[in-house]
């Protein structure tokens, strides 16, 4: 039985069932991590701020050194294809993708020329509120712009995600509270962040450290319009050890609260769950369903 859910890919001019081989030992994302990609979700008939992620890979493709081959009319046109190859129902997650093949002007550059690109669909099921998470003090840093390609949504950026990751889960935790260099909060290993005191969510300000989400985006527009007030600014980890409550935003499971961090047990509140009530009815009734 293979490791992955059923997936199906647009590669080169068709679809392909499973995990099919697209690189090969000497394609330049290999070895040498010239690679990006975006995630969007299909679900309920819906895929929220779908355009949105097909213009931010093409973005993070030029970031990279890559060239951008498709439009994103043509990854949201595919992707309304692709999802009919799944059972209705399927929550599946969009992944569009472009690397570089071929090295050059040294080993180290990609051949814009030579970029690939593929649109993944897989299935994916949308985790539960009920499944909050924990969290504590990342043993890792994200990096600045100047120290790697921080507005991309770069692969090469995942091991230091990964290694944060793999930290926290062995200390007992679901995932961490990242920090930047200055040593305010920036994220979580897997997502953005917020926390909400007395009655005002505070998220950290996009300081070049991380992705300023596109889910982000929309839930702070989303509770502003609502007449939430909504800080964006430096937060230290005392701020979330102190918060009265503590969740995410992100492409794979939108919204989602934080229960515990370190020690200490949280109760999803009522800020989190307007902001996932909003965000959901956002998707039901304004995102283009197929």
């Amino acid at each position: 039985m293979a490791w992955y859910s059923q997936t199906w890919t647009w590669f080169d001019g068709a679809w392909h069932e499973g995990n099919p081989g697209l690189v090969g030992p000497r394609s330049h994302a290999l070895w040498q991590a010239s690679s990006v990609f975006d995630g969007g979700r299909y679900f309920d008939g819906v895929a929220p701020d779908i355009d949105l992620h097909a213009a931010r890979v093409n973005r993070s493709a030029a970031a990279l050194g890559l060239k951008a081959t498709v439009t994103p009319e043509f990854i949201v046109e595919k992707m309304y294809e692709g999802v009919k190859k799944f059972a209705p129902g399927t929550a599946i997650y969009v992944k569009p993708m472009y690397w570089g093949e071929a090295d050059g002007p040294s080993t180290i550059m990609p051949d814009p020329d030579s970029t690939q690109f593929a649109l993944c669909l897989f299935e994916a099921a949308m985790p539960q509120p009920s499944n909050g998470f924990s969290v504590t003090k990342g043993l890792y840093r994200r990096p600045t712009y100047e120290t790697a390609p921080t507005d991309s949504k770069a692969g090469c950026l995942y091991p230091n995600n990964a290694r944060i990751l793999k930290a926290a889960k062995a200390a007992g935790f679901d995932n961490a509270l990242v920090l930047d260099m200055l040593g305010h909060v920036a994220e979580t290993g897997t997502s953005n962040v917020f926390l909400a005191k007395d009655g005002v969510v505070k998220t950290p300000v996009p300081n070049g450290t991380f992705l300023n989400g596109i889910t982000r985006q929309r839930v702070i527009k989303l509770l502003r319009d609502s007449g939430v007030t909504v800080e964006e600014c430096s937060l230290r980890y005392e701020e979330f050890e102190k918060a009265d409550e503590i969740f995410i935003s992100g492409n794979y499971s939108k919204c989602m609260p934080v229960t515990r961090i370190d020690d200490r047990t949280l109760q999803p509140g009522p800020l989190f769950r307007k902001a996932r009530e909003l965000y959901m009815d956002f998707a039901h009734t304004k995102a283009k369903a197929a």
